[in-house]
């Protein structure tokens, strides 16, 4: 794996989002209640609303525009047909890395 700083934890906001820009579309990095933190497409597949908008609640994000709810685990909708990529993140010394094989051919902005 190649790992990449993008951010310290404390730059996303508790239950909240920090938006990645790359090459080929935007991440999302949420942060959940309790210091986990998750990197997952942007955008959602139902109607393409920004996911980093959305609620994060335990280890899932509701979609800010029809209320779909993904798994930031696994990037499965919740009762829906639709799945969202999630990438690779590590914390170390409070500072958020991402896998960048996992995003080949993106890069950071």
């Amino acid at each position: 794996m190649s790992w990449i700083d993008i951010c310290a934890i404390d730059d996303i906001p508790l239950r909240g989002a920090r938006k990645l820009k790359t090459e080929l579309g935007c991440v999302a990095v949420f942060r959940t209640a309790e210091n986990e933190v998750f990197a997952a497409s942007n955008t959602c597949p139902h109607k393409g609303g920004p996911l980093s908008e959305g609620i994060v609640h335990g280890q899932s994000v509701t979609c800010p525009l029809h209320n779909w709810v993904f798994d930031l685990n696994t990037g499965q909708a919740q009762g829906e047909d639709g799945q969202i990529d999630t990438f690779p993140l590590r914390v170390e010394a409070g500072r958020v890395l991402i896998d960048g094989t996992g995003l080949s051919g993106r890069s950071a902005a």
